[in-house]
């Protein structure tokens, strides 16, 4: 979706990329703004929100072949949502506190986006569909897990489909991290959500793993942060809140967003590439470092584990917030 031309300009061009996946996998804004600016005015347009009041239930499909790693890094971000799973009391902040700016989303009624996000219930797929697939299947594919009951019927639920770093994805990796829209189940008449995320660590790290990679074309001097959890454990989990933060605040593509309802800025993909205070291109932000691993994060999680989280955009302010 996205032309990348002249090696001077690509790197600039990839770090506006970078962390910040299509929620519908189409293009959007390549200028990377900074803490302060107000040209991504993220807007309301009238639509439903994920905002039932017990939690967004994430239905997690594991295709693919994952390592221990991959999946207990995933299950413990969605675990930390719950400050009681394992944290240690008082060390802040957390995914729990990250989550709290989407909690301002309200929809036209005045509700607030659900208060948390529960891992529901999990499944395993050893290639069913094979090793090149489409978004067209991945729909089709869910759907089959609902409607043969494999899943749930959930309207409050995001239904995420996790592919291992050998799976080659429709649009995955050109300009995309990772997908978020709906589907119509054949027995109902309610729209679902669904998500698609690849694991980068293969087949683009620089693009849906940085800071914890470089681009291949980049200045000279620049270093890769140190991943607590492995390049592409930490790329997927950074995808993974930033696409479950879009479809709880524009599940339906009229929701919360800026621009072209085909090709929208949501609430953390308006601020790519911004990790930290003092953020710029190129540049995350000022991080936390662990003093054993020199592992950079800016979240605790469940198990002793650390995170990196993007920014989201703060409604009050309009601006992107980062989690301190």
């Amino acid at each position: 979706m996205v032309t990348m031309f002249l090696k001077s300009m690509l790197f600039p061009l990839i770090f506006a990329l970078a962390l910040a996946p299509r929620s519908q996998g189409v293009s959007q804004s390549q200028t990377q703004p900074s803490l302060s600016t107000t040209f991504n005015e993220i807007k309301y347009h009238g639509g439903p929100l994920l905002t039932k009041p017990n939690s967004i239930n994430i239905y997690l499909i594991w295709y693919g072949a994952f390592s221990r790693n991959d999946r207990s890094s995933t299950t413990d971000f969605f675990a930390s949502f719950n400050p009681s799973k394992g944290l240690v009391p008082h060390q802040e902040p957390t995914v729990a506190t990250w989550w709290k700016t989407i909690q301002t989303y309200k929809d036209k009624s005045g509700n607030s986006v659900s208060s948390t996000v529960k891992l529901v219930k999990q499944i395993g797929d050893i290639y069913s569909l094979g090793k090149n697939i489409k978004r067209a299947q991945i729909a089709n594919y869910v759907k089959h897990k609902i409607e043969t009951k494999v899943l749930p019927f959930d309207s409050n639920g995001i239904y995420l489909v996790l592919t291992s770093r050998d799976v080659i994805v429709e649009r995955f990796c050109m300009g995309s991290c990772g997908f978020h829209d709906n589907i119509v189940v054949s027995t109902k008449r309610t729209r679902l959500v669904y998500a698609h995320i690849g694991d980068p660590l293969v087949q683009c790290p620089g693009l849906c793993a940085w800071p914890y990679s470089l681009p291949a074309y980049g200045p000279p001097g620049q270093q890769a942060l140190v991943a607590p959890n492995g390049v592409g454990a930490d790329g997927m989990v950074m995808n993974i809140a930033t696409i479950i933060a879009g479809a709880t605040t524009n599940p339906f593509k009229n929701g919360y967003f800026q621009g072209d309802p085909l090709a929208p800025l949501e609430a953390v993909t308006a601020c790519p590439g911004i990790f930290g205070e003092g953020a710029y291109s190129g540049y995350p932000g000022n991080l936390m470092v662990d003093k054993v691993s020199k592992a950079s994060y800016n979240a605790y999680g469940a198990n002793g584990r650390k995170f990196l989280l993007p920014a989201i955009w703060e409604l009050t302010s309009s601006k992107c917030k980062v989690i301190h």
